[in-house]
């Protein structure tokens, strides 16, 4: 196979979801004959795990721009790259630290991003088909943040991050994405009626950001869900993304719910998130302890995880090591997976593999902090990620969903929805 050639990089401060800076990076690379051309987006979050790749290096997004057109650039334009691998590991290289903190890992995964598009270019098909051939006809489930709290919202919404909408029944993804913006819609006519303060407040993410507790918005989800069920013919189960690491006290070592004034430790908050599965028949809770109790979340896993899915996000941030750990303790049975936490779409792959492997559901993720780039819809097909989190309402987030509509179309007869157990 002939090797890509590196013709242009070029790297830009664009906006954020939230106004925040961020890059963006485009790059044209030359096949044989063909060219191609990539442009991609690294989102920012808020809600960051401590083993998080560094976003921006020292002097933020200009720095890491900097950087990259005058070092990153030079260093690979007119380089022949074999593939995605040899070019990641180049960017290691260039880099030299074990976090991304001299170029930034936003640059990064928006050069290594931008090149995978300017690749599948060239050979003329979309990212997702390049990325998983023919194999990849899989579309994944998408769970629709519908209601929020903690660090996405305002000082009087829940404490719990976010209270999410699963349309696990669906038979397509384009009714799964639909189902959840019926349940966005429905949230916020129960909250209307729950809250008269109420005045539509919305979160970074675009849920709804009530003055409310944990128990009365995780009642007005369930509702959502159930009515919306009923209207669409197929099973909308609520979910939640605790984000416990925001509430932990180390010194404490407690869990601080502020707005519903409760102190607990490690025991209650696991007996509180199993009575919440079971109250609620959640299908999912992302997050449920802090991001160093593997043992805690081995124990809740196994006491619910064959009910519910136990998923770590802070407690892995896409990282191949910190996962195999989780797998030998028994911790979570799925994975979020974040590229911008990691810095490279190989070693993003690198991380899903050993998920499958071990049965582990991967769950491809946007940022709360989000841009209109679609990439991560085209990896969370090409390589067969069973569920993606996308946000409900938003230009940002509905660039995600609109492609997957898009991509589900285009296969036609051969799509089909992802396998979640």
């Amino acid at each position: 196979m002939q090797k890509l050639v590196i013709k242009k990089i070029s790297a830009r401060k664009i906006l954020d979801s939230r106004g925040n800076p961020t890059i963006e990076v485009e790059v044209v690379v030359r096949r044989g004959r063909a060219t191609g051309t990539g442009r991609a987006a690294a989102p920012s979050g808020v809600s960051r795990g401590k083993h998080e790749v560094v976003a921006f290096p020292s002097g933020g997004p200009d720095a890491s721009i900097e950087l990259v057109r005058k070092t990153i650039a030079s260093k690979l334009v007119g380089r022949p790259v074999g593939g995605q691998e040899e070019l990641d590991s180049i960017l290691h290289e260039l880099d030299g630290t074990s976090n991304f903190s001299k170029l930034g890992g936003n640059a990064a995964v928006a050069i290594s991003m931008a090149v995978a598009k300017a690749a599948a270019s060239t050979h003329g098909m979309p990212l997702y088909r390049y990325l998983g051939d023919r194999r990849a006809v899989q579309l994944p489930y998408p769970l629709g943040n519908v209601l929020g709290g903690g660090a996405h919202a305002g000082r009087y919404a829940p404490d719990i991050q976010e209270f999410i909408s699963a349309p696990v029944g669906a038979s397509s993804f384009l009714d799964a994405a639909f189902a959840n913006s019926q349940v966005h819609k429905k949230v916020r006519d129960l909250l209307e009626q729950k809250d008269k303060t109420f005045t539509g407040g919305k979160g970074d993410e675009g849920a709804w950001a009530p003055n409310l507790n944990n128990e009365d918005s995780l009642e007005v989800v369930a509702q959502a869900c159930d009515d919306a069920s009923s209207e669409f013919g197929f099973e909308i189960r609520p979910a939640l993304d605790v984000a416990a690491s925001r509430l932990y006290d180390e010194k404490k070592d407690a869990y601080i719910y502020e707005r519903s004034g409760k102190t607990l430790d490690r025991g209650e908050q696991l007996d509180f998130i199993i009575e919440l599965i079971d109250t609620y028949k959640l299908f999912y809770v992302e997050d449920p302890l802090h991001e160093e109790d593997f043992d805690g979340f081995a124990e809740l896993t196994s006491k619910v995880g064959k009910k519910c899915l136990i998923c770590g996000d802070d407690l892995f941030t896409t990282n191949v090591a910190r996962l195999q750990k989780g797998i030998k303790a028994g911790a979570a049975n799925a994975v979020i997976i974040k590229p911008n936490q990691i810095g490279t779409l190989s070693d993003t792959l690198a991380a899903i593999k050993v998920a499958k492997k071990h049965d582990y559901i991967p769950v491809m993720s946007h940022r709360s902090g989000e841009t209109h780039d679609e990439t991560i819809a085209n990896l969370a097909v090409g390589w067969g990620c069973p569920l993606v989190k996308t946000g409900v309402v938003g230009s940002e987030r509905m660039a995600k969903l609109n492609e997957l509509i898009r991509i589900e179309q285009e296969l036609g007869e051969k799509a089909r929805m992802g396998r979640l157990r």
